[in-house]
């Protein structure tokens, strides 16, 4: 039953992230040949101070799973993927970061990997980013959205050919050998999409809000955004400038199980009401599950109701 929810999930978001990049004008990516070993894999690891926050001076790690086409062709859209709040460190009690000694940062950005899998096999190229550092000392959720900025200024090194940080760093985790992937030239910046669920779901929202969009690495155009159970309240309270996103797609899925956050994150297509420049859309995974959508200049009138079929027990 777990293994059928994941799948549902990943096809979910392929979907969903290539609806928005559609709806904004792009090509869909060839899918990746079927078969075994059509999607490789790479990590790469900065280290745990390799990022200074500009703005708060946190200090986070540059750590990320890369899953793509083996095969790559064309030039690629990207999606970067931000997991949510966890133990920064795999022993409970460690307090600071990076983690003391004898204790290790916990791999929360590999426990998308069925999905960025999946993404790859529908030709994206997939980045899983680490926020450990954030989520032991930060609650500034401007620090998620440029962990993702700086991420996506060494990819736009890697898709112009350029000597960047990530020369070399590339590794294989089933072997840990350096590996040396084909990306430049594979890889269209203009085409990017961002997921985040919870915590890193409002990280995404931030950083593709009109207000910040100027802070993107040149030559970078988020297209798409998918919010996975996103966190949802504003400081100060009713000031939701810093999520406020009226011309781009993005889509907000939750709930009604979440114990965490619940449905709070459907108030993101509350707040554009009116306001929006595109269409943008909420799914709320309950029975049956409800799509809504909130079209340009409309508030969220428009609803699809659809039961999803019958599953056989495990």
């Amino acid at each position: 039953m777990r293994t059928r929810r994941k799948f549902a999930v990943a096809i979910s978001a392929a979907l969903l992230l290539l609806v928005g990049l559609l709806a904004a004008g792009t090509p869909t990516p060839a899918a990746a040949q079927e078969g075994s070993g059509s999607v490789a894999v790479a990590t790469y690891d900065l280290g745990d101070k390799a990022f200074t926050d500009p703005q708060t001076g946190t200090v986070s790690e540059l750590r990320a799973v890369v899953h793509y086409p083996r095969r790559l062709t064309g030039r690629l859209p990207l999606i970067v993927m931000a997991h949510g709040s966890w133990w920064a460190c795999d022993s409970k009690d460690a307090a600071t970061w990076p983690c003391p000694a004898g204790s290790h940062p916990f791999p929360s950005y590999r426990g998308y990997d069925y999905l960025g899998d999946a993404l790859a096999n529908h030709g994206f190229v997939v980045v899983s980013i680490s926020a450990d550092g954030i989520n032991q000392t930060s609650f500034d959720y401007g620090d998620r959205a440029r962990l993702v900025n700086e991420h996506l200024r060494l990819w736009q090194q890697v898709a112009s050919g350029a000597r960047g940080q990530l020369s070399g760093h590339f590794v294989d985790p089933a072997t840990g050998h350096r590996v040396t992937p084909e990306f430049a030239g594979h890889l269209d910046l203009t085409r990017v999409g961002t997921l985040g669920h919870s915590r890193g779901g409002k990280g995404v929202m931030w950083q593709a809000s009109d207000k910040h969009r100027a802070e993107w690495p040149a030559g970078v155009r988020v297209r798409a955004v998918l919010g996975l159970a996103p966190v949802k309240f504003d400081i100060p309270e009713g000031d939701h400038s810093d999520t406020l996103i009226t011309g781009l797609p993005f889509t907000v899925v939750t709930g009604t199980c979440d114990g965490a956050v619940h449905e709070a994150g459907q108030e993101y297509l509350d707040d554009l009401a009116g306001r929006n420049t595109v269409t943008d859309y909420s799914v709320s995974l309950r029975a049956p599950i409800t799509i809504t959508t909130t079209r340009p200049g409309h508030r969220r009138t428009s609803s699809a109701r659809t039961t999803a079929p019958a599953r056989p027990r495990n």
